[in-house]
């Protein structure tokens, strides 16, 4: 009976031990497998790792408007917008950054002009009058803002900017109602926003720059290569008999599958790029639509 009682206890201590083995065998397959998905984003693009540490340069640059004193004192809480204005504009692109930036400042300054005026006319209309016309005026912009950014060229280039200005001149038109010091909050507000924006600027042109123009030229020369590749390739399979090289490699043959899904990034390049300022070979209005074209030739040839 004695042994057979310690034949149990250690089949128990077994499970036990087995049991409490494993949760800590999956967290470390777990923590082994992001580390390597992590490693492997980091090796296909250099890029991203320098991109964060721009972004992490860029957020501690403008964290500076609530430690240090005298900027504090000059622009209060309105600092946090030049913290915000990083984190929603800061893009992977020189291009993408500009494009935001720009949309985002001239949305702000008009926003907050039409928000000041609104408040005004409304400040006309006595105590009672006053939050119906801001109503008034709120309602007609964004419903008017909104429908905007259905029109196809808008969507494109502007949907980020037309988003501020509802959002911007919602803030101010509504705020204004209780806040006595709308003019100074407008100006703070509109400061710290373009610090902010001056801070990404700087740090994505001057700080190891990603140009989207680049990346479109690299993209469009590498379909043609890779449509090349495939073309010649196919052409040797036609006219070779299947079985000579039945164990040869025949990857190029999925090739144009690359070409025929880049047509959005293309597009989304070509966008940014028409932002960006001269750099390398690319001049000033750099014919960028000419190279979705040569794109659409090479997906209709894949």
């Amino acid at each position: 009976m004695e042994i057979i009682n310690s034949t149990n206890n250690n089949k128990v201590d077994h499970k036990c031990s087995f049991s409490k083995a494993m949760p800590i065998k999956l967290i470390k397959s777990k923590v082994m497998g992001t580390v390597k998905k992590t490693k492997k984003i980091g090796e296909d693009d250099p890029r991203r790792i320098v991109h964060s540490v721009k972004v992490g340069l860029a957020l501690t640059l403008a964290s500076l408007f609530y430690y240090l004193r005298p900027l504090y004192d000059g622009f209060g809480q309105a600092g946090m917008w030049a913290i915000l204005t990083v984190v929603v504009v800061f893009e992977f692109t020189v291009g993408g950054t500009l494009s935001k930036c720009i949309n985002r400042g001239v949305a702000t300054l008009l926003a907050g002009a039409l928000g000041l005026g609104a408040e005004y006319l409304a400040d006309l209309c006595g105590d009672k009058g006053e939050p119906i016309v801001l109503g008034l005026f709120v309602f007609l912009l964004a419903a008017a803002s909104t429908f905007t950014r259905f029109i196809p060229h808008i969507k494109t280039k502007y949907d980020y900017g037309v988003l501020i200005f509802i959002l911007t001149f919602s803030l101010v038109a509504v705020s204004g109602y209780r806040v006595t010091q709308i003019l100074q909050l407008a100006h703070q507000r509109l400061s710290t926003i373009l610090m902010g924006g001056a801070m990404c600027v700087i740090i994505s042109i001057f700080v190891c720059p990603v140009w989207a123009g680049q990346d479109l030229h690299n993209l469009v020369a590498g379909n043609i290569g890779k449509l090349a590749t495939f073309l010649e390739g196919f052409g040797g399979e036609s006219f070779t008999s299947q079985g000579d090289d039945g164990d040869k490699d025949k990857l190029f043959l999925h090739l144009h599958k690359s070409v025929l899904n880049s047509k959005a990034t293309e597009e989304s390049l070509a966008n940014l790029a028409q932002w960006e300022p001269c750099h390398g070979r690319f001049i000033f209005r750099h014919p960028w639509k000419q190279y979705l074209k040569i794109g659409t030739f090479s997906r209709e040839c894949a």
